[in-house]
């Protein structure tokens, strides 16, 4: 999300939720990780934008302005509750992006709107029940959800961004030290990548609600109706992942009949972002949201 761009929130059906939207064009839905929230789903979605897209990029139950009332935030509550917003919108068919955390939401709403979804893509998405790395559970999730800890990140990215890039390209990624070395290196020579990570470092924090959420539901995640998906489906996955293993898309590839892999040789959690080979993989997607 870019400083002009601030987060709106509207009433609908489902009750508020908190969206940013930009661009023209094809309606795409982008759903963001865990933690995130519109910045970062705005922040991932811009090269869409660039596309002739319009993006929408909701917060989940939990992040940012959207509240979390008791007894919601499941995937098929939050599924209707983004369906509820493009009705909100007047936008009847859509595309679906998702990435990381927003598996689970976006694969209930293409499995129950066949008729509104006119293609999903699934970024390194949850598909199935999913335990949160050890460290979240303590300092790591401190720091990123409290207000001091959003405060140094800020001073951090600010003071030391190579250190920053360095440290988020490893901890998304299970690489060899001279295949980690030539990423960050290749990052830190793309000014708009190493941008990207930067200003993605402001999307973790503060988010404390949504990210306990999804750190009690996805364990005990239940049946998605991946197979019942019929829409066409772009499954997205580094094998170099190290948040979200691989076999969450393998998962969903053996389960939905309309569903495509491309396989990112050694790419990170971030590989449709920071590969080398990212703009290959946003012209897929591209092409894919385009069918």
């Amino acid at each position: 999300m870019r400083d002009d761009e601030e987060g709106s929130t509207v009433e609908t059906g489902r009750g508020p939720i908190e969206f940013v939207e930009a661009g023209e064009g094809v309606p795409v839905l982008f759903v963001h990780g865990s933690p995130g929230g519109s910045d970062q789903g705005m922040l991932m979605g811009r090269f869409l934008v660039d596309a002739g897209f319009r993006v929408v990029a909701p917060s989940r139950p939990g992040y940012l302005g959207t509240p979390l009332p008791a007894g919601t935030g499941s995937p098929q509550a939050t599924a209707d509750l983004l369906l509820a917003l493009m009705d909100a919108l007047s936008i009847e068919r859509f595309g679906i992006v998702c990435w990381s955390g927003g598996g689970p939401s976006s694969y209930r709403l293409a499995a129950s709107q066949p008729e509104r979804v006119s293609a999903l893509v699934a970024c390194a998405a949850v598909s199935g029940p999913y335990e949160f790395a050890k460290g979240l559970a303590g300092a790591e999730t401190r720091l990123m959800t409290s207000g001091i800890g959003g405060w140094l990140l800020r001073q951090l990215a600010a003071r030391s961004p190579k250190s920053v890039v360095k440290s988020t390209l490893e901890e998304e990624g299970q690489l060899s030290k001279p295949d980690a070395a030539a990423l960050f290196e290749h990052v830190w020579a793309q000014p708009d990548k190493r941008e990207f990570v930067l200003r993605l470092s402001g999307t973790l924090s503060g988010r404390n609600l949504g990210l306990k959420n999804d750190q009690r539901r996805f364990p005990q995640l239940g049946d998605l109706g991946l197979n019942e998906i019929s829409v066409p489906t772009l499954l997205i996955h580094g094998t170099a992942d190290s948040d979200v293993g691989p076999d969450q898309s393998e998962h969903a590839l053996s389960a939905i009949a309309a569903a495509e892999i491309l396989r990112v040789e050694k790419g990170t959690h971030l590989c449709v972002w920071t590969d080398p080979t990212s703009a290959d993989i946003q012209r897929s997607i591209v092409k894919q949201l385009r069918t």
